[in-house]
């Protein structure tokens, strides 16, 4: 038997270590497929197949047989019960559904459990305006190690456009700067260029403004290139390590 599973909760934690005191280093989506590469009674440790990122999740809410046919285009997608009620659960952003059962305009992707048409798109659908996802997490909350609308980080923002797309993109900054092909710093930028930093990146929308998952302001936001650049290297003493272009 393959030893592949697909998470089935709406998101999950990644730690470094088996305890959730541990440090949360990125999270799993909903239809994220992954390997287990040991467990115990509580917890399991796993690689995504998406990026080969390996860490712990607790040992629950798995599945071996995942057919995924739609995902998840909103930020966050509402889950309906059987009556068109909504719950107080949604599902984040590049989430893979499987489709049991639909109506109208709606999917089951789970007994019970409905999403709206309007809220996601074919599996194998690609989004090539990388501005329209970048921007569906504006004024997001910044968290350590998230990638979903609870919260998120600057890699995972990056990467979140990659992972949507279904190709292959490191999820920490330090392995992003090494993935990427260098282009020559200079103080012209352009639409698409990612800038990166020891321990943080952000993106180009046009050639005056960038977005990022930006700590000290505490969530996603524009800003302007050059200001952003000088104001990171005064509080934080960092020069920019690399620019590169979105390949996608």
């Amino acid at each position: 038997m393959k030893n592949n599973f697909f998470f089935k909760k709406q998101f999950s934690n990644i730690y470094k270590k088996a305890s959730k005191n541990s440090e949360v280093t990125s999270q799993i989506l909903y239809g994220e497929k992954f390997k287990i590469l040991s467990k115990n009674e509580e917890w399991i440790k796993i690689k995504s197949l998406f990026d080969n990122y390996i860490g712990f999740i607790e040992n629950k809410n798995y599945e071996i047989k995942h057919y995924p046919k739609y995902k998840v285009y909103s930020l966050k997608a509402n889950i309906f019960n059987n009556n068109n009620k909504k719950t107080k659960n949604f599902l984040p952003f590049g989430s893979r559904i499987e489709e049991i059962n639909k109506k109208k305009n709606y999917i089951e992707f789970e007994k019970n459990k409905w999403i709206k048409k309007n809220d996601i798109k074919i599996i194998n659908h690609k989004e090539k305006n990388f501005n329209k996802i970048f921007k569906l997490f504006l004024k997001t909350k910044y968290v350590w190690g998230g990638k979903t609308f609870k919260g998120i980080d600057c890699s995972a923002l990056l990467q979140i456009f990659y992972y949507y797309n279904q190709t292959f993109y490191p999820r920490d900054t330090s392995d992003q700067i090494k993935y990427s092909k260098k282009k020559l710093i200079k103080k012209t930028f352009k639409k698409g260029d990612i800038i990166f930093w020891k321990g943080h990146v952000a993106m180009c929308i046009n050639s005056k403004k960038l977005i990022h998952a930006y700590g000290p302001e505490r969530k996603v936001l524009i800003m302007p290139i050059l200001k952003t650049i000088k104001r990171i290297e005064k509080t934080a003493k960092l020069l920019v390590k690399k620019i590169s272009p979105i390949k996608y």
